[in-house]
């Protein structure tokens, strides 16, 4: 099935639009998307209502923004908010495409905006319009081959235990408080590493810079690395297959850790900001600014519930809920 894509834009860039359609052109010939826009209203029909159907059943959702989407109060106040409730549920990919200058990170800093660096479509870094859509088509791709991507096959395997104790019935197991549970666990004495048998196993290679941290799930299944050349990647560490590749980092990352569950991942990077991201889908959740220097090492609590976090700056900072 092709991805949805829904655009929300002012009418004042409407030929931008147009321009973006084209290029992405080639991807609905694939049958990799269908794009939607209120250009395709037909007469008679309820603009809003179906503009509202289309952008609450939208997989992707691209914000042109300019110094017109902002001033729109239908597209500011309507279509963006609606927009990114989706998008912080999971329910859809909110990507902002940057058209014109326009003071914008206050708003939608949070998200990963194309094209390369949030350059503007209309900045002159760029030679062409086609040289700018055609950065931004690459941006775009990279996102619908992330979401029609099958899971990797280690997150549905069942281990011969876990068959044998979900065909077993359980029995009724008292609580045991969190403190009590902790203790317990520190009088089982783990496995002996013998230094003398390591070997190497695999040799990971995807990063253009020098990595600089990493971190291995509690599953042992898979391995983030954090890198110079600004990205986080996820790897499947037994077959060596790259899951994921993280970017929204301005600066070299430094640290990485997983959440004991394995569903987060948290960064800290040169640019002194601490991003929080899904591991299984990619989405950025948060990004934490407080550090005045770049942010060296990050750390998550046992509950995944606190992130630590050292910087350059030589504070230490933690983060959770009040």
């Amino acid at each position: 099935m092709p991805v949805t894509i829904f655009f929300c834009y002012a009418h004042e860039d409407e030929a931008l639009l147009n321009h973006l359609k084209r290029h992405l052109r080639p991807l609905q010939r694939q049958g990799l998307i269908d794009v939607w826009h209120d250009q395709d209203i037909s007469a008679g029909t309820e603009w809003e209502r179906e503009i509202s159907q289309h952008l609450n059943g939208a997989q992707i959702i691209l914000l042109l923004v300019s110094p017109d989407f902002m001033y729109s109060d239908y597209c500011y106040g309507t279509e963006m908010k609606r927009a990114l409730e989706r998008h912080a549920r999971g329910e859809a990919r909110v990507i902002p495409v940057i058209v014109r200058h326009i003071d914008w990170q206050g708003v939608l800093g949070t998200l990963q905006a194309l094209p390369k660096d949030a350059t503007p479509i209309s900045d002159r870094y760029w030679h062409t319009l086609d040289e700018a859509f055609f950065n931004v088509v690459k941006g775009i791709r990279k996102v619908v081959e992330e979401l029609t991507a099958s899971p990797p096959a280690s997150s549905q395997e069942i281990t011969p235990q876990e068959v044998e104790q979900r065909s077993t019935p359980s029995p009724t197991i008292p609580s045991v408080s969190p403190i009590r549970a902790a203790n317990s666990a520190l009088t089982t004495t783990p496995p002996r590493m013998k230094p003398e048998e390591l070997t190497l196993l695999r040799s990971l290679e995807g990063h253009i810079g020098p990595v600089s941290s990493v971190a291995i799930s509690a599953d042992g299944q898979t391995v983030v690395s954090g890198s110079h050349d600004k990205t986080i990647k996820v790897w499947n560490w037994q077959t060596g297959q790259q899951l994921r590749s993280l970017e929204g980092h301005t600066g070299g990352v430094w640290s990485v850790a997983i959440s004991p569950d394995g569903q987060t991942l948290v960064s800290g990077s040169y640019d002194s900001t601490i991003k929080v991201w899904n591991r299984r889908t990619g989405y950025l959740l948060c990004s934490l600014q407080g550090h005045t220097g770049g942010v060296y090492s990050v750390a998550m609590s046992a509950d995944g519930q606190t992130v630590v976090s050292g910087s350059h700056d030589k504070t230490i900072k933690v983060w959770g809920k009040k």
